[in-house]
């Protein structure tokens, strides 16, 4: 046993990982020249670290492999999918839900395709309102550029009427903040009389309040004056000449209309004055009609009543005569509307079969009364012995409920004894955990 713990410790050393890992495994003859020896391997350390320089002297001699072989690498690989399949089997065997349920493929593979198909209708759809995104935005852009080319249009124009009807040059007071105004003037006292002979070395220039060419500069503004003076006059008039030609012809429009709304109104009153009379008309020969065709149906109704009356006096019904209630099919099957009543001899013959029949009903239910009277003497006495045994039952229960009861104490004491001789000698020592734990490690 020395010698295999040392062999395992070096094979699991040198071999390729996993292959000798089992608790029990026979050691390949192949490692051996001689002596076809099996070996298990063991989990004492202690051994092994005592023999560890022993074991580095026996794998020099046995020259053993550094590399797993391919036999090897084929033997871990089937181990490591038996332990995995055995991890599976633990999964499914342990779980009690699947173990005893189960689970249901179809219904899943079914929820499966509708959450498919739900994916793709919801990717449709957005593909749809991506679409129509997207067209919306492109005509809200076009209508965004068609708005902006619209503004700038009219900024261009606007502009452009700004700079050439409405310049600053044109303005009546531009020479009070013309900035050239500087340049345009003429220097002070350029040539006031002349040579100036007036204005020697050292006199003053230019005094506060001087203005040269008032005259000139006066006489300009006047005619300015006078040419926007007679332009608004002339403008005026003619948007006053405008404003009269256009209420001329609203005034003559209003008066067409008018006269044609007058002459429409005079037509529509002749046309209804005619058609007021013919209905008038009408009306008076239908009510004469009417009057005449009342009069001749009340002459001819009254002429009827009174032959309905003397046809009711004279009729067989008011005289009750007999023989008007007589019938073809018989003496006894009158008719009924004309029948007027049973004669007297009629009536004794049907009073005394009234009575006969209300003697025959009274006897019958005398002998009801009589049968009824003594199917209750009997249901009485049938109900006394139910009674009766119905008690003797109810006794003989009671009596043995009692028996039962007084067995059912005995038997508890029994299995109280019984119970106490199992936890005080039997079952005197409890387990502990790890006798539990040593159970369903495995699923075979």
């Amino acid at each position: 046993m020395k010698y295999a713990a040392l062999f395992s410790s070096i094979l699991n050393e040198h071999c390729a990982p996993g292959i000798y890992q089992s608790r029990a495994m026979t050691l390949d003859p192949r490692f051996f020249s001689s002596g076809k020896l099996s070996m298990f391997y063991t989990d004492n350390l202690a051994v092994v670290k005592k023999e560890l320089v022993f074991s580095r002297q026996i794998s020099k001699m046995l020259k053993f492999q550094q590399r797993a072989t391919p036999e090897d690498l084929k033997i871990a690989a089937s181990i490591k999918r038996k332990r995995q399949l055995e991890e599976a089997r633990k999964l499914r065997i342990f779980n009690p839900r699947v173990r005893k349920i189960g689970i249901d493929k179809a219904f899943l593979d079914k929820q499966v395709e509708e959450k498919k198909r739900q994916h793709e209708w919801e990717r449709a759809k957005e593909c749809q309102l991506d679409e129509a995104l997207i067209r919306s935005s492109e005509h809200a852009m076009h209508l965004e550029r068609r708005q902006e080319e619209e503004r700038r249009r009219l900024n261009k124009e606007v502009e452009s009427f700004r700079r050439v009807h409405q310049r600053a040059e044109d303005r009546r007071d531009y020479d009070l903040y013309d900035p050239e105004a500087l340049k345009k003037s003429l220097p002070a006292r350029v040539n006031d009389n002349g040579d100036d002979p007036s204005l020697g070395v050292a006199s003053a220039q230019k005094f506060e309040g001087e203005d040269r060419n008032l005259p000139v500069r006066l006489k300009m503004q006047k005619e300015q004056m006078r040419w926007w003076i007679q332009r608004q006059k002339e403008e005026r008039e003619a948007a006053e000449k405008a404003r009269r030609d256009a209420e001329e012809a609203y005034q003559e429009v209003v008066l067409s209309r008018d006269k044609r709304a007058m002459a429409l109104a005079r037509m529509e009153e002749e046309c209804r004055r005619r058609l007021n009379e013919a209905t008038a008309t009408f009306n008076r020969a239908l009510a004469e009609e009417q009057h005449h065709r009342r009069h001749c149906e009340a002459v001819q109704d009254e002429e009827d009543k009174k032959a309905e009356i003397y046809n009711h006096v004279t009729g067989d019904f008011l005289t009750e005569a007999r023989e008007q209630a007589e019938s073809t099919r018989g003496p006894y099957k009158p008719l009924v509307n004309r029948y007027k009543g049973m004669t007297a001899d009629e009536l004794k013959v049907f009073r005394d079969a009234q009575l006969q029949q209300i003697e025959e009903i009274r006897n019958i239910k005398l002998e009801e009364k009589r049968i009824n009277e003594n199917w209750d003497h009997l249901m009485n006495l049938h109900n006394q012995t139910a009674y009766s045994y119905e008690r003797e039952l109810n006794q003989r229960k009671s009596e043995l409920n009692k028996k039962i009861a007084e067995e059912n104490l005995r038997l508890a004491e029994q299995q109280k004894q019984h119970q106490e001789y199992l936890n005080q000698v039997v079952y005197k020592n409890q387990p502990t955990a790890a006798f539990y734990e040593q159970f369903n490690r495995a699923t075979r």
